[in-house]
């Protein structure tokens, strides 16, 4: 049976990127808007983009409201900018919440209507140039046909998605990561990470995305640390970048599972940002799921050096769940009670999280029999 495999159709990657990318926005259109936050401005990320736009001569405006995860509010607000402006082309820069929100600003352009519209359909129409800048290491949002947007009237985190969501251009440049603080470092890359790992054990994998998946854990559980402790060090951000990349890549192409599954609820009922929410199932998801694809699980285990070739796959299963944990620890991913949701107020959101997890799809791609019961149970494990 073959497969589709899908990527931006342009990919600049390590020291300079930016700077490699710049004539690449002539042939995307006369005027850009520029999707963001206020961090990349105080920051000066912002600047360094815009005075290279400038030298290049190049027409752009500045939406720079999507501060936390976007919802539809923050879309239709970019889209009535980007109208305002006479824009014809998108330039996302920030970490996944601006990315996602310049794609879900392309599908209105070009679709009309509004995010919840799009729920459960695939955008398959040619949208409008989008270029996307990460300037965390995790969210892979740069290379997916994937967008995230909470639906306010029904505090539901929508997962739309289709070709027409995947960007144009991916500028992977890792000046911009060198000033993301340590918790956003970790949350990120146990973001990439969970993309990894998944992609790797869904069902929907396939030998290309395989190919990125592993190459991704293994990058990462060798620099995620150092990027962590030592956010100066080039080397490791260089790294980060890459596998976030590669983690974007290969969960565009096989899916995510059931931590994606039931992270998004609690994103949504607890404003928990999405890294983390992956981070705090990790343990709990993967020691579910590893019952029903031991050998994938090892297979991980072997590549990342955990475990020899030699070993059964349980033993070299487990080897990977002991390194997870570990390095959850070492980067210090916040529990539940540890972020400051109250146990009562959980307990109680469990019912319509699970419900929201299984309605998503990701859950089913778990290569474990999943349904609402086993989710409700792992939900209460968090705890």
């Amino acid at each position: 049976m073959a497969d589709m495999f899908m990527a931006p159709g342009k990919i600049f990657s390590g020291r300079g990127a930016l700077e490699a990318a710049k004539e690449t926005f002539h042939t995307m259109g006369q005027k850009a808007l520029i999707v963001t936050d206020s961090t990349m401005k105080k920051l000066g990320n912002l600047k360094k983009l815009t005075d290279m736009l400038e030298r290049e001569k190049t027409e752009y405006a500045v939406f720079s409201d999507i501060d936390g995860e976007p919802d539809n509010k923050m879309v239709e607000a970019g889209i009535t900018v980007y109208h305002r402006e006479n824009c014809d082309f998108l330039i996302a820069l920030g970490g996944g919440s601006p990315i996602d929100a310049m794609k879900a600003i392309a599908m209105l352009a070009v679709c009309g209507g509004s995010p919840a519209d799009y729920m459960g359909k695939c955008v398959d129409q040619k949208l409008i140039p989008m270029a996307a800048i990460p300037t965390t290491a995790g969210t892979g949002s740069e290379a997916t046909q994937f967008t995230i947007i909470t639906d306010q009237p029904t505090q539901v985190k929508m997962l739309l998605r289709g070709p027409g969501l995947m960007p144009d251009t991916a500028i992977i440049d890792s000046q911009f990561t060198k000033t993301v603080p340590a918790h956003i470092t970790a949350a990120t890359g146990v973001d990439a990470l969970t993309h990894a790992i998944e992609a790797y054990t869904s069902k929907m994998a396939q030998p290309m995305s395989d190919t990125f998946a592993l190459s991704a854990c293994r990058r990462i559980f060798e620099n995620l640390r150092r990027a962590w402790a030592h956010g100066e060090d080039e080397e490791a951000r260089i790294q980060m970048s890459i596998a976030a990349l590669e983690a974007g890549i290969a969960f565009n192409n096989a899916s995510v599972t059931l931590v994606h599954g039931m992270s998004r609820p609690i994103g949504a009922l607890f404003h928990v940002p999405h890294g983390i929410s992956n981070a705090m199932l990790l343990n709990v998801c993967l020691s579910y799921a590893v019952k029903g694809a031991p050998e994938r699980f090892g297979d991980i285990a072997v590549v990342c050096g955990f475990a020899g070739r030699e070993e059964n796959a349980e033993t070299a299963a487990q080897k990977l769940l002991n390194q997870v944990e570990q390095l959850l620890q070492d980067i210090e991913i916040p529990s539940l009670k540890e972020y400051g949701i109250k146990y009562e107020a959980f307990m109680k959101a469990v019912p319509k999280m699970a419900q929201d997890a299984v309605a998503s799809g990701s859950p089913s791609n778990t290569r474990r029999k999943t349904g609402i019961e086993n989710i409700e149970q792992l939900y209460r494990r968090l705890w």
